[in-house]
């Protein structure tokens, strides 16, 4: 095996993002280090690269000062993933989501600064616009935060903004705008719309929207969330560092529209798909009613090119559901 051109720690290794992006950095030639407690990832999404030379898995929590120092150790690059993701979760449970969402980050912030990291990358997100109402959303313009997840998220910004400025740690913020793909999980109580809409179709049971159906989104496809962190990780512009970037496709769908696609998608697989009613709910606590982000930034500073719409990430995204749900 040749020597591995970078050591990366990805925190969250073995949940939906990081799980795909262990595997592309392994493919690239790259040494990972997957830190994960489990809570949310799963053992099934490593399965493929377990066992490959390059790839080391930490069983262990970044709530855990030392747990983050043991995974720190001889790494060049962090790719912080982990967190508590979910909206309604940190509505019903809002000291957990803060405990590892702010205390669980402090902690990866001062073991990336104290083992001299060259940069931290983490997964930042599209909450923190809150209420603001412009479209689309530009990085500097956003508004008061509508949920205790949307806080925490926007904390990490302040924290690494602060690191940066203080102790000289380069940090990049990912501003994840509603990433989905492949080994996202469609079951449990805080999944995301995207899997679990496919998973109920795909057993002719009718998917719930909130509401009427017309808050739109900016659906990123994984693979565009996998060229922005390369990218960051990447980029030797200094003045292209320490601040933070959306991550997304740059147009916005309304659920219906996706319901529609999906719809369309899947019953190229089983006709009677095509058939299966929608069923319109309540609107949902915190949700915003539309989301549409500004790539420009990322564009000029980092050389962004997504590669993915909606409509070509959901074509790859069902047919990996189709072999893994079915």
């Amino acid at each position: 095996m040749d020597k591995a051109k970078n050591t990366i720690l990805i925190t969250g290794g073995a949940g939906f993002i990081g799980s795909n992006l262990s595997e592309y950095f392994l493919q690239k030639g790259d040494k990972v280090i997957c830190l994960d407690n489990f809570s949310t990832g799963h053992r099934h999404n490593l399965k493929d690269f377990i066992s490959h030379p390059n790839f080391k898995l930490i069983e262990g929590d970044i709530r855990n000062i030392s747990d983050c120092n043991t995974a720190v150790e001889g790494v060049d690059f962090v790719l912080h993933q982990a967190a508590l993701g979910s909206v309604p979760r940190s509505i019903n449970d809002p000291i957990t989501t803060n405990d590892v969402n702010v205390s669980g980050f402090l902690n990866m912030l001062v073991a990336a600064r104290d083992a001299k990291v060259k940069r931290f990358i983490y997964a930042a997100s599209s909450s923190t616009y809150g209420d603001s109402q412009g479209l689309p959303k530009v990085e500097e313009v956003i508004g008061k935060p509508l949920s205790p997840y949307a806080i925490t998220k926007y904390v990490n910004e302040l924290y690494a903004e602060i690191f940066s400025n203080t102790y000289g740690i380069e940090t990049i913020g990912l501003r994840y705008f509603n990433v989905f793909g492949r080994k996202q999980d469609p079951n449990g109580a805080y999944a995301a719309v995207i899997p679990k809409f496919v998973s109920q179709l795909i057993k002719y049971e009718s998917p719930v929207i909130n509401g009427d159906g017309n808050h739109s989104r900016d659906f990123t496809y994984i693979d565009n969330v996998i060229q922005m962190n390369e990218l960051a990780m990447n980029c030797q512009n200094k003045e292209a560092v320490n601040t933070v970037y959306n991550t997304a496709f740059g147009d916005r769908n309304t659920l219906n529209d996706l319901v529609g696609y999906l719809k369309e998608y899947l019953s190229e697989f089983d006709s009677k798909i095509a058939d299966v009613p929608v069923i319109h709910g309540e609107n949902r606590a915190g949700d915003i009613p539309h989301s549409l982000a500004s790539i420009e930034k990322a564009k000029t500073n980092l050389g962004y090119e997504p590669k993915y719409s909606l409509q070509e990430g959901l074509k790859e995204a069902i047919s990996w559901y189709w072999k893994n749900l079915k």
